[in-house]
């Protein structure tokens, strides 16, 4: 199954608000929480029923759990301020639960789901990526971007024996049908598998085309698995049939394989939805404005639905894992995550009605004390940090409150189209970003955005461009 980034990485967005990359606002993404004491209360009945008519609201607040299909909502942690983004979602095996995992490790949970530990307390080097439950629900795995295993509950880790530092992250993990073995996959498509996991094949080296590979889910009988990319390609290996794709309509986010592993839906960053095989389709969340973006889609296991992880919709404080560093520059940037509350046609709080991505990173660094003129062009910043304060390189590690410059120079907007706040640096070299002007973006419509963790030298991987440099406050 797919993380986030997320989450997982694999963020894309309205660069500058001038130009398309494989963006959210087409479809999709490119590519910590503190540990509870225990599960999470549930709501009352009457409250219960005010969530659950939110998550079908459509709004970009929608609890961040949005339920599709017989999926039925359990909660979400819209009420707290998390340590670091939401990058994960598992199911219960009654689909009466769930877990969210947070990017430092920490899990919360809802329903009947369980706690059984988290490395929110840890210092880890690279982010966490993904969870997996195991087959009775009585555990879970969570993985990192450097290929580290964390087994919790009755979950037994299978390796690896060595610490892995794989040349690309992590994007996808998934276990075995009776989970005693597990499957990881890289960006680039290597598979790595454990215990009783079968290797198959890869597309480790196959030349991606800078389309990078998004997830991995097994098959019925876990004879076989789907390699996804962001392209919407999806390959099949060992016995896992050919079912078709959504080529055409990139960038993919993620996959969720039915019960009985027969079909399966992908999901793209901007909620759209397709199913494939036995997967029946039960909607998508793409036509919502202002829209959310989709980081993750999770099959309910016991019921026809599924579940889409809006992780954008939870606060985060982006002190973990820099509290070293406490930047009045972050706290600024993550105070205004969020969509623009002055509508569509590039009208934002920071400047004039134009693209506005340079216009709320010079907001940010002036509300934090830089005298820094109000600049639209993200090449403007440049040439001042360059004058006034200081640049850095691309492939040099960034502190949090530095600005990322993505494109190739300072020219103009064709090579240098967006930038974003550095709120977070990972010991591995990743960072989560806090960026204006981002999208999804139907009508006009943009966002502040978290997004990461991703490697800077990945950039165009997650993003769909390269960074060039950053700017020092």
């Amino acid at each position: 199954m797919r993380s986030s980034a997320a989450g997982r990485s694999a963020r894309s967005r309205w660069l500058g608000g001038a130009a398309l990359s494989a963006a959210l606002i087409t479809c999709g993404s490119w590519p910590g929480l503190a540990s509870p004491a225990g599960a999470a209360p549930r709501p009352a009945s009457t409250a219960a029923a005010r969530l659950a008519a939110a998550e079908h609201s459509g709004t970009f607040k929608d609890g961040g759990v949005i339920t599709h299909g017989a999926a039925r909502f359990f909660g979400s942690p819209t009420n707290m301020s998390l340590a670091a983004p939401i990058v994960a979602m598992a199911a219960t095996p009654d689909g009466k639960g769930y877990w969210l995992a947070g990017a430092d490790g920490g899990v919360l949970t809802y329903g009947d789901a369980r706690y059984f530990g988290g490395t929110g307390t840890l210092r880890l080097r690279a982010p966490i990526v993904a969870i997996s439950a195991t087959t009775d629900g009585e555990g879970y795995w969570l993985v990192s971007a450097g290929g580290s295993v964390f087994a919790f509950g009755d979950a037994v880790f299978y390796g690896p024996s060595r610490p892995m530092s794989p040349p690309e992250p992590i994007v996808g993990f998934a276990r075995t049908r009776h989970g005693r073995g597990y499957w990881m996959v890289s960006s680039h498509g290597a598979v790595y598998s454990f215990g009783d996991a079968r290797y198959f094949g890869s597309l480790g080296a196959t030349d991606l085309h800078n389309i990078p590979v998004v997830a991995l889910a097994p098959s019925a009988d876990g004879g076989g698995y789907w390699l996804v990319q962001g392209g919407g390609e999806v390959v099949a290996y060992g016995d896992a049939p050919r079912l078709g794709g959504m080529r055409g309509h990139p960038p993919v986010d993620g996959v969720a394989v039915t019960p009985d592993g027969h079909g399966y839906w992908l999901v793209c960053g901007n909620g759209e939805v397709d199913a494939f095989g036995d997967a029946p389709y039960r909607g998508g969340n793409n036509r919502s404005v202002p829209r959310p973006p989709i980081a993750a889609i999770v099959a309910d296991p016991a019921a026809p639905g599924y579940w889409l992880l809006d992780a954008e919709a939870f606060r985060v404080s982006l002190d973990h894992p820099s509290p070293d560093r406490p930047s009045r520059i972050v706290s600024v940037a993550a105070g205004q995550v969020g969509p623009s509350p002055d509508g569509g046609n590039y009208c934002n709080p920071y400047g004039p009605c134009e693209q506005w991505c340079a216009l709320f990173a010079t907001w940010v660094w002036e509300k934090a004390g830089i005298r820094v003129p109000r600049y639209a062009f993200a090449g403007d910043v440049y040439r001042w940090a360059a004058r006034h304060t200081r640049v850095i390189a691309a492939g040099d590690k960034p502190a949090p409150g530095d600005l990322v410059l993505y494109g190739t120079g300072p020219q103009n907007l064709s090579t240098s189209p967006h930038l974003g706040v550095v709120a977070q640096v990972w010991p591995d070299g990743e960072i989560d970003t806090v960026e204006g002007d981002a999208g999804p973006s139907p009508g006009g419509w943009s966002s502040v955005l978290v997004n990461g963790p991703f490697l800077p030298s990945q950039s165009y991987f997650a993003n769909g461009v390269p960074i060039y440099a950053f700017a020092v406050p």
